[in-house]
């Protein structure tokens, strides 16, 4: 699949089976305020892998989950760290496993445990680590990203060992990592150091989003991502700008205009050589992306061919980052040098190596002026594409429109999960389920981020049913 589809509806007779998916429905109805309190609990810890960050919230967040999945039945729980490459400890990971019986897969539940930093606190409704619900919705920062997946994990789990009792035989692992928001940086490092205690023929990435409020989605497509720095530099110092200002420009106008070559005149990313296509079969509206993305009045939007497309298939660039003086500290001076961030998604199939390349060779052929420009590669991380015809992603499908009560759609999502790309080198022959449950307006990493308690309700009902149904099947 290299796009969004809305796929053919699925029925209940296409994987239900001897499920009973009333019984598991009903068991997570009846412990769902449970579940809520519990993500009350786990939203209340800071826990941010940041190094710039104190590591003791999120030590306490490590131990609030292992706590959480002994009680929900495992006894083999670890909590497990890999040293970053200068040497200090990594973000926390909780691992729990339970083996599989005789001729039974095992499936690997995935989500972190670790939040972004809250941001501006003015930005905020609420005090952002007191989960407070309003309107149908959880907020709090982690209610959905991604401490909501631990929950919709430990949920779904204990609700289908209440049903099936001693009929479980399906393998289930648990690995909730703790430092996804900061890059996942021993990510590698772990999967290779514990290779074959997260070993599974099933792995469930609860990291992504559902199509909106109401209409369930399987991530099917992810963009890969590469980012960097671009300098300029015009003087050797800083010099007075009424004495030496209009023979020669300052760095920060140069750089911005260096910038303004990254895109063409419609908007579309203008750097040669980016895989780019236009071939999704489900889309929004402009007024549904104006509204989910919070577009002001009379902005107009960038790029062209569908929205979907400009969002999952297509390179997309932004400046993040700028380094020059703030206003309210600026002199009159012309500014030898600037900096600025970038981060480019890129298209499903396009090489991460040979994107960044792309962008060396574009800022160092437009620099302005003669300026010196020094380019600097930063991370970079792979795309992903399900393999839709797979017994796993057809089951999920089945059980998200089960769930829901309306048919499933395939997804694109523009954001990226670099680590998916690990997962796939090192267990080539997994099946990968990209699941989520935010939404459209959920707000991740942004302030007042928050979760649909509907859609968090349903989620957990479709991960029941999945993994009932995969205990059924056998072997894949």
């Amino acid at each position: 699949m290299t796009s969004s589809t809305a796929g053919n509806p699925q029925t209940t007779m296409d994987h239900a089976g001897t499920i009973d998916a009333e019984a598991l429905r009903q068991a997570v109805t009846e412990s769902f305020d449970e579940t809520i309190s519990r993500l009350t609990d786990l939203v209340a810890i800071p826990g941010i892998a940041w190094p710039s960050f104190d590591p003791a919230p999120l030590n306490r967040s490590a131990d609030a989950v292992a706590g959480l999945v002994r009680a929900s039945g495992f006894e083999d729980v670890r909590i497990l760290r890999c040293d970053k490459e200068d040497g200090t400890p990594g973000g926390p990971a909780v691992v729990a496993r339970r083996p599989a019986a005789a001729g039974k897969p095992t499936v690997l539940l995935y989500a972190h445990h670790d939040v972004q930093p809250t941001g501006d606190l003015a930005l905020w409704e609420t005090d952002p680590f007191t989960a407070v619900e309003r309107d149908g919705r959880l907020f709090g920062r982690g209610a959905a990203d991604d401490k909501a997946g631990i929950l919709a994990h430990i949920a779904a789990y204990s609700a289908v060992t209440r049903v099936l009792g001693d009929e479980l035989g399906l393998g289930v692992t648990f690995f909730f990592e703790g430092e996804e928001e900061a890059g996942s940086p021993t990510f590698r490092t772990f999967l290779e150091t514990h290779r074959e205690l997260l070993r599974a023929d099933v792995i469930v990435v609860a990291d992504s989003s559902n199509w909106k409020v109401g209409i369930p989605a399987l991530t099917t497509s992810l963009r890969g991502l590469v980012d960097g720095t671009i300098e300029v530099k015009v003087l050797d110092h800083a010099v007075h700008s009424g004495m030496f200002g209009g023979p020669v420009l300052d760095a920060p106008t140069l750089l911005s205009r260096l910038i303004a070559t990254l895109h063409d005149a419609d908007g579309s990313v203008a750097i040669e050589g980016l895989v780019s296509r236009d071939d999704v079969t489900v889309d929004l509206t402009e007024e549904e992306y104006r509204a989910d993305a919070s577009v002001l009045d009379g902005v107009k939007l960038a790029g062209t061919g569908s929205i979907a497309s400009r969002m999952w298939t297509k390179p997309a660039l932004s400046i993040i980052g700028f380094d020059a003086p703030a206003v309210d500290v600026a002199s009159n001076t012309l500014l030898p040098r600037a900096r600025a961030k970038f981060s480019l998604r890129l298209a499903p199939g396009q090489d991460p190596a040979a994107a960044m390349e792309a962008v060396r060779k574009h800022v160092e052929a437009n620099a302005p002026f003669g300026a010196h420009v020094v380019f600097t590669p930063g991370e970079s991380g792979n795309s992903f594409l399900t393999d839709t015809a797979s017994k796993a992603a057809s089951v999920a499908m089945w059980a998200l429109g089960e769930a829901w009560g309306v048919p499933a759609v395939e997804m694109g999502i523009g954001g990226s999960i670099p680590f998916i790309a690990d997962l796939t080198e090192l267990y080539p022959d997994v099946q990968i389920l990209v699941t989520g449950v935010e939404d459209p307006d959920s707000r991740a990493h942004s302030a007042n981020e928050s979760l649909h308690l509907g859609d968090f309700r349903n989620a957990i009902i479709a991960e029941a049913l999945l993994l009932a149904r995969l205990n059924e099947e056998g072997a894949l």
